[in-house]
């Protein structure tokens, strides 16, 4: 078996792993729930090479992620309900149809019209796949209502955006930020007083409202909440970094350093950046 840049071979490759007398024991074992969480995984190392601009890790990520669609797609024909092939020929289809605008005839020709445009097509794509689902014998979407569609599976913070994002197409939205500011003061007040009562039920209860809020006003301003959170990780490592590297260049340790000394060094990370920038 020799490297390709065919998919095909990718393929052939994810066969024999999952053949059961010649495969790979831990491959064949696998079910869609155990390879779920590296589904995950992959999509969120797929994020963080992208974030720090590493081609070189972002070309081997991709792959891994690419293995995993590989992966599902081979316990799925091994089941019997679909293909490799049949998943790209459904997001083939899908896409070719939700851009009539550059494969057919559309009026559409600015980003927002395109989005409405998008939009409309995803509805009469849901109905029709009701319909299918009807007369392969399948039970209705349990996904109900005009939220339905946020998946409860997504991260929290992405749940959260999209499920404002979705209420906003109904005109149940901020107008404007600052509403959303003078909200995220209140729900800090809110917090102080649970901190106070030392009620942890509470404390957790307004510290979801409060993330909630924030997440809001990164959806006004458009900057992605999750995006946002993994570049100050990012910086949080790099200045954390710093100190221990310090710490260690002068023959001390994070452990025995104090909290005065930490963040003089977190400081200094802080300034270093500065000047780079």
């Amino acid at each position: 078996m020799q490297p390709s840049q065919n998919i095909t071979r990718l393929i052939e490759i994810m066969e024999a792993l999952r053949q059961p007398e010649t495969g790979c024991p831990w491959d064949i074992v696998q079910t869609f729930e155990t390879i779920k969480p590296y589904t995950l995984e992959e999509a969120y190392e797929v994020a963080d090479a992208i974030e720090r601009k590493d081609m070189d890790d972002l070309c081997d990520e991709l792959g891994d992620l690419l293995l995993q669609v590989v992966f599902h797609a081979r316990m799925a024909e091994e089941a019997g309900d679909f293909a490799f092939g049949d998943v790209v020929e459904a997001i083939t289809k899908k896409m070719i149809r939700r851009h009539p605008h550059v494969f057919a005839r559309s009026d559409a020709d600015t980003p927002q019209a395109v989005k409405l445009q998008w939009d409309e097509i995803k509805q009469a794509e849901k109905a029709e796949r009701r319909e299918r689902r009807a007369r392969r014998g399948l039970p209705e979407d349990t996904s109900k209502g005009h939220l339905g569609s946020v998946q409860r599976s997504f991260p929290a913070l992405v749940e959260a955006l999209k499920l404002q994002e979705r209420a906003a197409r109904v005109g149940f939205d901020w107008s404007s930020p600052e509403p959303i500011l003078d909200k995220i003061e209140e729900e800090i007040a809110e917090l102080r007083e649970a901190l106070a009562l030392n009620d942890k039920a509470k404390v957790a209860d307004e510290l979801g409202d409060l993330i909630f809020a924030v997440v809001n006003i990164g959806r006004h301003v458009g900057a992605d909440p999750e995006m946002a959170l993994r570049g100050t990780n990012t910086k949080f490592r790099r200045r954390f970094s710093h100190i221990e590297t310090t710490l260690e260049e002068g023959g001390e340790s994070l452990e025995a350093a104090t909290l005065e000394r930490m963040e003089e060094l977190w400081q200094a990370a802080k300034a270093i950046e500065r000047r780079l920038k």
